[in-house]
């Protein structure tokens, strides 16, 4: 093809306005140590905290200290492959997660891999692991409810949409059964579940799963596992991951509640990486920066003017019960409140076993519906009293008869706050049952069949009575002529009740 001068001349200028002189450079380093999932990196002079960086096979790590000489970084996979002298790249990004719709119904890892067999994830967004809690200006008092399904907390220790509640007690106390019965109380609710388990055995990970699958919750949830086969960065890194994809849905005007179980694990991993980063002890490792460590992960959790929320529910495991501890008294600061759960009360068969001494919800009554605000304060007076009472009760065999009564009705209210695990309850039957028991309508019903009661009351209710629950749930004021609506509810109930029946097994 024969081209003329003028065409030539064209388009070389065409060619010439076009081109543009792009330098890419890429920034390599060299490992100079390796082992226990730490790796130490020299020539990396432009790498940032909390950047990720590829080693050789195509693992990552995270930049975690950013020294004169190296960088020390924690490796998030297998590091048997890497040895001395291996260049490592810098990749100009911070620590990402996906995020998105794709997740819900999965088991991922700390990196929002799949874990569960199911393939892989279509997740189009991304988001950095550690970001800036909202600010004042955009958040907004809490006003909502989240209902956990359990009496004992719903009437006494209410949890707001927004709100961080810790959950604390010794080992095998009934924490994560609370956290996982609040998960399958939100369905239907439009609320979405993560459920972030650190440092656990994968065996009791997938029970928890098929738990959520067997209730149908696994539909609204998403679960974070970094069991305890895995090295402590993965373990330090998941609950960041979790609340990072919780983060998503609350930008989207989403109400999403987290389950962080349990912090004291995570507080042991990032032990174990400060000790082998060799961070001077003291303000800038553990124990003193576990304060920092915990604060920027829940103070992401928040309720925003414009809609949306994220709701956390750490859970701490105490020695002995003790409270004061340094971890657990550091999460208390940080949050709105905890639940205690005791384990002399679960031995002695109180389940939950909710101390309502010691805990407490600083949101309170805000974060509960009318009905329920009405009766619990009367509630929460009485049951403290039984207390008070049994513990002198003991050692006296002579009481007069108004002790007596109220010893009675307070084995009624220890007897109507037990609920069996995976049984959470809707909160306009809670609200049925706490009116039956606190107006004295169970007082000629014996102990024994008080579980026997309120099942067949809620039954009842629902069959002729379904006008009267709903307006429970939904009335702005608990006045007087609902009350007296409820109370007949209950009369007519009661003449069909018959005491000492067929047992529950």
């Amino acid at each position: 093809m024969n081209l003329r001068p003028e065409e030539i001349n064209r388009l070389i200028k065409e060619q010439i306005k076009s081109y543009g002189s792009k330098l890419e450079t890429t920034d390599f380093g060299t490992v100079v140590s390796v082992g226990d999932g730490i790796a130490r990196i020299n020539g990396l002079d432009s790498a940032m905290a909390g950047e990720l960086i590829e080693f050789p096979g195509g693992v990552y790590g995270m930049v975690q200290n950013l020294e004169e000489n190296n960088v020390g970084c924690v490796l998030l996979g297998d590091d048997s492959n890497i040895v001395e002298g291996d260049k490592v790249s810098c990749t100009g990004r911070i620590v990402q997660v996906p995020v998105g719709e794709a997740l819900i119904g999965r088991v991922v890892n700390a990196l929002g891999q799949p874990i569960d067999g199911k393939g892989a994830i279509k997740a189009t967004d991304f988001r950095n692991v550690e970001t800036k809690a909202r600010g004042v200006i955009d958040r907004k008092s809490v006003d909502t409810p989240l209902q956990t399904g359990y009496k004992a907390v719903d009437s006494l220790i209410p949890i707001g949409r927004g709100q961080r509640e810790l959950i604390i007690g010794d080992r095998q106390t009934g924490k994560t059964a609370l956290a996982v019965d609040t998960i399958i109380n939100q369905k239907g609710e439009d609320v979405i579940c993560i459920y972030v388990a650190i440092g656990q055995k994968a065996s009791t990970v997938a029970q928890t799963v098929k738990k959520l699958e067997e209730n149908g919750a696994m539909e609204y949830s998403i679960i974070v596992a970094s069991t305890a086969s895995e090295k402590a960065p993965l373990q330090f890194l998941a609950p960041y991951s979790g609340v990072a994809m919780a983060e998503y849905f609350m930008d989207e005007g989403k109400d999403v509640l987290i389950v962080y179980d349990d912090l004291s694990k995570h507080a042991v991993a990032y032990r174990s990486m400060a000790l082998l980063l060799r961070r001077p002890p003291g303000r800038e490792a553990y124990p003193g920066d576990v304060f920092y460590l915990h604060s920027r992960l829940l103070e992401r959790a928040a309720k925003l003017a414009k809609g949306g929320s994220i709701t956390a529910l750490p859970i701490i495991e105490t020695q002995a019960g003790d409270i004061s501890a340094y971890i657990p008294t550091n999460v208390i600061s940080i949050t709105d409140g905890q639940i205690f759960l005791e384990t002399e009360l679960f031995n002695s068969g109180v389940r939950p076993a909710v101390n309502p001494g010691i805990s407490v919800s600083r949101v309170g009554g805000s974060a509960q519906i009318k009905s329920m605000k009405t009766i619990a304060g009367p509630l929460r007076l009485e049951y403290a009293q039984y207390r008070e009472l049994a513990s002198f009760a003991q050692f006296g065999s002579d009481l007069d008869k108004e002790t007596k009564a109220q010893l009675a009705k307070g084995e009624r209210i220890v007897e109507m706050l037990k609920q069996n695990q995976y049984s959470p309850m809707k909160v306009e039957e809670q609200v049925l049952i706490i009116f039956a028991v606190s107006n004295n309508f169970c007082n000629d019903i014996e102990v024994s069949d008080m579980k026997r009661f309120e099942k067949e009351l809620i039954e009842f209710a629902n069959l002729s009575h379904a006008d009267v629950l709903k307006e429970l749930k939904t009335t702005k004021k608990f006045d007087k002529e609902l009350m007296d609506r409820t109370a007949e509810v209950i009369n007519e109930f009661k003449l069909t009740f018959k005491p000492g029946a067929a047992k529950e097994n």
